[in-house]
């Protein structure tokens, strides 16, 4: 499902007010993780994830007239982030809303029936991914989007988040 922000969402008037009077600077505009040391982001639940552009470059598109327009770059992210759930069968997508900067979703793991015995406790370390897990498959997603939008501006290698 694709959500159309339609005007007063907090989310797509910040996205244009730092589009249109602030300059993105890592020093000043950093945030803490917000993830759950030890927790297993691989067990059954909906998660609500943001990801942003690399330096929050507006890639994906424009808003105009209240309504986010994709480019063709905002067409790849919306089709690599619905094949998510194709490609992954424990997966299924909620709402999700692409904006000019950054991509708000929710992703829900199903329950099999199994339980958890199916895998190992999903603890992330960098450089580890473990498969299944939330960070796994959001790394994934960006890395296929990424393939994708460097072929169409032939610029192969360049950070898109």
């Amino acid at each position: 499902m694709l959500v159309v922000l339609t005007g007063g969402c907090s989310g797509a008037q910040q996205c244009r007010c730092r589009m249109l009077f602030m300059t993105y600077a890592p020093e000043k505009h950093h945030r803490r993780s917000i993830r759950l040391g030890g927790y297993d982001y691989g067990q059954a639940g909906a998660y609500f994830v943001s990801i942003c552009t690399q330096n929050r470059d507006c890639m994906f598109g424009e808003i105009a007239n209240g309504e986010m327009r994709l480019n063709p770059s905002g067409q790849i992210v919306r089709e690599e982030w619905l094949r998510t759930s194709v490609v992954r069968p424990d997966v299924e997508l909620d709402a999700f809303v692409i904006m000019p900067n950054h991509v708000h979703g929710i992703v829900c793991f199903i329950e099999d029936g199994r339980g958890t015995a199916r895998r190992a406790p999903t603890v992330e370390r960098f450089g580890h991914p473990v498969r299944g897990s939330l960070p796994t498959i959001v790394g994934a997603f960006k890395s296929a989007a990424t393939r994708r939008i460097n072929v169409i501006r032939r610029s192969p290698g360049t950070l898109v988040w």
